[in-house]
């Protein structure tokens, strides 16, 4: 399981260096290789390459004349991209999808379970001050977390 949030830095190649406690894991999941990808909330996810085809599996299996799974499907996986970790522990993010995220010099890798979400840093900022403050306003929970307890 991933999880945590770390403060990453895009070299001028935009490659970013995964951070050391997360390697190991990946290597052994996944013999080193990721898969990046777009989110609908402007970010990147990336994938352990068996997580990936798990994901991919099950969007390639959406119907084909569903207007809404089509574009999930040329969204996610047209998007996606492999990512092998060099000797260094760092992966080179393609300049369309850091374009697509808007990312800077500076990004937060955020550990979600079974996958990352990149930001950047300062979009990261934002949307969490502004997850934070609509938390106290939230009154109409998903039946499904009504039972939830933190």
């Amino acid at each position: 399981m991933f999880r945590g949030a770390t403060k990453i830095t895009l070299d001028d190649k935009g490659r970013m260096v995964m951070p050391t406690r997360y390697r190991e894991q990946i290597n052994e999941l996944a013999q080193g290789k990721l898969v990046i990808t777009v989110d609908r909330d402007q970010c990147l996810l990336l994938y352990p390459l068996p997580e990936w085809e798990l994901i991919e599996r099950k969007l390639m299996a959406l119907p084909s004349l569903n207007a809404t799974a089509r574009r999930l499907q040329r969204l996610m996986v047209g998007h996606a991209t492999d990512l092998p970790l060099d000797g260094h522990g760092r992966v080179l993010l393609p300049p369309e999808l850091r374009e697509f995220a808007q990312l800077g010099r500076t990004g937060m890798l955020i550990g979600q379970g079974n996958r990352f979400e990149l930001w950047d840093e300062a979009r990261w900022n934002e949307r969490r001050d502004l997850w934070l403050k609509n938390e106290e306003t939230m009154t109409d929970l998903p039946s499904e977390l009504e039972s939830l307890s933190l």
